[in-house]
């Protein structure tokens, strides 16, 4: 099981260095659909993409890719809320027993939904024209920018997906970012919300660490693989192939 597990991370971090597409999308149903606990799955989703985001944020940092400023007022909204949900699903499952049944319903919707996402951002024209709502400076968004943190943190709690395709495409439809700016904001912002949601699984013991070490030391050599192939493909093929394997996990958890 333990080889079969650094496979896994293997392939995930493969197709995330070759796609750019989110790992939790890719990796969280895959472990349920192994007979990974669903609760177990998500908590242990979030501790390592905590791991990984880190490292992405670190690099960004020094790049000064990140708008920090964006990054406190989405987690102002997305932090609290990722926190509540959490908290909603040990509620419940203390009540109805019926813990691991929400999430594997939750994670479908929002895995159909991150594939539309992913879809609409592949094939999404690029332009240079800014929209009314992009054109505003942040302090005029502020209390919109900490309710898309507040209804996607809520998300990224429950299931441990969306803290970064969801968040890309919210950032790509009102703010005016460069595309470096865009993806350090929102590693930088998804390493805070993961670590937030990640210590509370942590707390009420729905983390794995062996299984997280394992995918770890099969993903970030995947990353690196994938990655230095990335120029030799063309995105979209692969982006739109990643996003249907997402929508027929999404519809098969349903």
């Amino acid at each position: 099981m333990t080889f079969g597990i650094i496979v896994l991370g293997l392939f995930v971090g493969f197709l995330v260095g070759l796609s750019g597409i989110g790992g939790a999308a890719l990796l969280t149903p895959l472990l349920i659909l192994l007979g990974i606990n669903p609760t177990l799955a998500v908590g242990t989703d979030l501790a390592y993409n905590s791991i990984t985001k880190l490292v992405g944020s670190l690099q960004h940092w020094k790049q000064k890719t990140i708008n920090f400023t964006l990054v406190k007022y989405l987690a102002i909204g997305s932090i609290p809320s990722a926190i509540a949900a959490v908290l909603l699903l040990r509620l419940f499952d203390t009540f109805f027993q019926n813990q691991d049944a929400i999430i594997e319903h939750a994670l479908g919707y929002v895995l159909i939904l991150v594939a539309i996402t992913t879809l609409y951002k592949t094939f999404k024209k690029n332009t240079l024209e800014w929209n009314a709502i992009q054109e505003k400076p942040l302090e005029q968004k502020k209390t919109l920018t900490i309710v898309i943190g507040a209804f996607v943190g809520f998300l990224v709690g429950l299931t441990s997906i969306g803290s970064g395709s969801l968040f890309a495409v919210a950032m790509l439809l009102f703010y005016k970012l460069k595309p470096s700016e865009l993806v350090g904001t929102d590693i930088a912002h998804a390493f805070l919300l993961v670590t937030a949601a990640g210590f509370m699984h942590a707390g009420i013991g729905n983390i794995d660490y062996l299984l997280m070490i394992n995918l770890l030391c099969g993903s970030i050599p995947g990353v690196i693989i994938g990655s230095s192939l990335s120029s030799k493909f063309s995105p979209k093929p692969l982006r739109t192939v990643v996003a249907i394997l997402i929508l027929i996990s999404g519809i098969k958890l349903i």
